[in-house]
């Protein structure tokens, strides 16, 4: 779990721009490697304590392999209640 708040919001726009990037057609293969660069750059920027990294990654992955979010949802229909 995620504690901190800078880790929080890199968390935050990761997974915006997973589901973004998704929606636009990227699949599995194509957001595992905009991970890898998104990670690579905080490592490189250190803008983060690596344990915050470490956990980042961990988490952002376990978001990746959930299939629930990336379901597209099906509007409801308007129903005239008269």
């Amino acid at each position: 779990m995620l504690q901190d708040a800078p880790t929080i919001r890199y968390y935050q726009r990761l997974t915006d721009a997973l589901i973004e990037h998704w929606n636009r057609g990227y699949r599995y293969d194509d957001l595992r490697m905009y991970i890898e660069g998104y990670i690579a750059s905080l490592r490189h920027s250190s803008v983060l304590e690596p344990f915050q990294i470490h956990r980042l990654e961990e988490e952002i992955t376990r978001f990746l392999y959930d299939r629930s979010n990336f379901e597209m949802t099906m509007p409801e229909p308007d129903r005239d209640y008269r």
